[in-house]
């Protein structure tokens, strides 16, 4: 990470302007457009807190440029607030990742402006993600917490669910949780399933990985096959929970999210199945 300082930016690039849970974003065209640091004249108070991201494996062009106003609102022509669900599902995947990333680095920002250790303020690490305190030496890097989320399958049905935190009561997803200290992502695939629905599971079958950032999620996806067991949720979690053929299925999570991907594969793969 480098902080830049008065006229050190001379190279055009992507701006990410973050305020509170949400991105100042221009109203019409695209979400991470090229402009110079004279395109931005409603932000020349915040110039000493412009932050460039190192992203080699984000496949821009040129730099990535971030502030972060905490909670402070401003109000600019051409520009409208808009939340970090809604634009990273309705973004091309090297929007979500440059967002997921951006957004990580400056929750890990806000929340360890002060040394977990013995409590003086912490300065930024230039070279790496991470913050250093010059009183103790302790050095802090973004926290990264693993989850794991399952699709269960019995013949050619799905087992779905509604959290009670999902934000839209119409959609059904595939189990997920945290990984408990000690657990292997498998055991705490096995004992999510069975807490949460009160089932069975066999023949895990690893998928791929996605980074979630809400806050700083790694889940970790996952197929398997259900063994025995009736549903019994756990109220505290699960709202509802049943089988749904795969010819008749509720709303489901967006492709863009790693939900939606495995439904998707396991979906296709079920209907190719005799």
């Amino acid at each position: 990470m480098l902080k830049f300082t008065g006229n050190s930016i001379v190279q055009p690039g992507h701006w990410l302007i973050f305020n509170r849970d949400q991105l100042l974003v221009p109203e019409e065209g695209e979400l991470l457009p090229l402009m110079s640091w004279s395109d931005l004249p409603f932000l020349h108070h915040y110039q000493d807190q412009i932050h460039h991201l190192h992203a080699a494996d984000l496949p821009l062009s040129h730099p990535l440029y971030i502030i972060d106003l905490g909670a402070e609102n401003i109000s600019a022509a051409g520009w409208r607030n808009a939340g970090l669900r809604e634009l990273m599902t309705s973004e091309p995947p090297v929007t979500y990742e440059t967002l997921s990333r951006a957004w990580q680095y400056v929750h890990f920002q806000r929340t360890h402006r002060f040394c977990g250790r013995c409590g003086s303020p912490t300065q930024p690490v230039d070279w790496e993600m991470a913050v250093q305190c010059h009183q103790c030496g302790h050095r802090c890097y973004p926290r990264v917490s693993p989850c794991t989320i399952v699709a269960v399958y019995r013949g050619k049905e799905i087992l779905l669910a509604r959290g009670v935190r999902h934000s839209n009561p119409k959609m059904y997803s595939i189990i997920a949780g945290f990984v408990e200290s000690g657990e292997s992502v498998e055991q705490a695939t096995h004992r999510e399933v069975g807490e949460e629905v009160g089932v069975k599971i066999k023949n895990l079958e690893y998928f791929g990985s996605q980074a979630w950032p809400f806050p700083h999620s790694l889940m970790m996806g996952y197929i398997a096959e259900y063994d025995s067991g009736d549903i019994v949720i756990d109220e505290k979690e699960i709202v509802d929970a049943d089988w749904y053929h795969i010819d008749n299925l509720p709303m489901l999570p967006p492709k863009l999210s790693i939900a939606g991907k495995i439904l998707e594969a396991l979906i296709e793969r079920l209907r190719q199945a005799p």
